[in-house]
């Protein structure tokens, strides 16, 4: 059997969409206020949200006074992020996957958190920038490991090595990825699409500690750890309590939110 499909990967997280708003952090502060000063945008402007999940940046932005338009393709996690955004007039959460919504007008900015590289590579620029005004922003953010600064590595790939041989280091939270390949280059990118340009990348560090209990459930909520069969999960992440247990009973993440920053060019 091969690997899932895109849509199976990226819907996958509707399956778990409470405990994912319970067990995924949200995104420093300083990562907002970068889009919105290399944006210039104030409020009450209106942006564009593509893979709100949910709700989680979208209400970092409305509580700023930003109405967002924002689009998610899973009606759980939608349905959360409604929840989650309720008391924010000016948010309007839509049901659908950014290649088949069809703009009925043009944002100063666009905004991608944890999902610019669930969209589909060969349109997502195109879509972009019909999505735009000339000028506007896009911006996508991504909250990653460093793995290199995590104490208990070498001892999370040998849990995973025994219990979990056959998943791929090809997501973030394996220990045996290389987290930033999932960001891309952005500079290769923006160089590559037709219309962007003023490519930037921030980086703000920051840290959480986890029991393994909660550590546990935050692995849950990542797609290549919710696909695997349950038997395996169940097997992985009695593996990975046992490391966290052994090791004092709590895991020390160091994370780096990278934001990508691009501007739209002039024409169109």
């Amino acid at each position: 059997m091969g690997a899932p499909g895109l849509d199976t990967r990226r819907l996958a997280f509707g399956r778990v969409a409470e405990l994912y708003d319970r067990a995924r952090p949200s995104y420093p502060r300083q990562a907002i206020d970068d889009v919105i000063e290399f944006a210039a945008i104030k409020a009450p402007a209106r942006v564009l949200e593509v893979g709100a999940g949910t709700g989680k940046a979208t209400a970092l932005l409305a509580e700023r006074g930003f109405g967002v338009l924002a689009l998610e393709p899973s009606a759980a996690m939608a349905a959360v992020a409604r929840a989650n955004c309720a008391s924010y007039p000016a948010v309007e959460i839509v049901q659908s996957d950014f290649e088949r919504w069809q703009a009925r007008e043009r944002f100063p900015a666009i905004v991608s958190a944890q999902a610019w590289h669930w969209v589909a590579p060969r349109t997502r620029y195109a879509r972009a920038h019909e999505a735009l005004v000339p000028g506007g922003a896009l911006a996508a953010l991504w909250t990653l490991p460093r793995w290199d600064a995590i104490g208990l590595r070498e001892s999370l790939r040998a849990a995973y090595r025994d219990a979990a041989p056959a998943l791929a280091p090809g997501f973030p939270m394996h220990p045996a990825s290389e987290p930033a390949e999932l960001a891309g280059d952005w500079q290769a990118e923006i160089d590559a699409s037709e219309g962007f340009a003023e490519a930037q990348v921030r980086l703000h560090e920051w840290s959480c500690e986890y029991s393994a209990a909660d550590y546990a459930r935050l692995l849950q909520t990542h797609q290549d750890h919710i696909l695997l069969e349950r038997e395996r999960r169940d097997a992985l992440l009695a593996a990975i309590t046992a490391v966290i247990e052994g090791s004092g009973g709590a895991i020390e993440m160091t994370y780096v939110t990278r934001v990508c920053l691009a501007r739209r060019g002039g024409g169109g």
